[in-house]
């Protein structure tokens, strides 16, 4: 059995650019698809936290040290310049894997600073 699990989160990154006259994809800093793990034309969720839209396509890598996060072509229309996104990648795990596994997180603070990076989510309180 396999189970689709979080592989690579990017919490709270701002959108630096919205390109509708574009072929489609999201821009990402090169350096930041490094550190989470996620690669060029990877498939990737895109989670609006200003609007609520949720939409998927595929990195492309911008200028490594640019905080560049640009949405482009028809999903242009789902996220403005300064809205944040959670921008996630799932793979298939098995059994054995699960054992090992831990999500590659990076977290930012407003304007794309890089705040710090995790391998756990904290557990929730009520």
């Amino acid at each position: 059995m396999h189970s689709i699990m979080l592989k690579a989160k990017l919490h709270r990154a701002q959108v630096t650019h919205s390109v509708l006259d574009y072929e489609g994809s999201c821009a990402i800093d090169g350096e930041w698809l490094d550190l989470a793990g996620i690669r060029e034309y990877e498939q990737i969720q895109l989670y609006n936290v200003d609007n609520g839209e949720r939409f998927t396509t595929y990195a492309i890598r911008a200028e490594d040290g640019s905080k560049t996060i640009s949405v482009n072509g028809a999903a242009a229309h789902k996220a403005d310049v300064g809205h944040r996104l959670i921008i996630c990648t799932y793979a298939q795990y098995s059994e054995a894997e699960l054992a090992q596994h831990k999500p590659q997180m990076l977290y930012f603070n407003p304007g794309n600073q890089l705040s710090h990076t995790s391998q756990a989510i904290p557990v929730q309180v009520a």
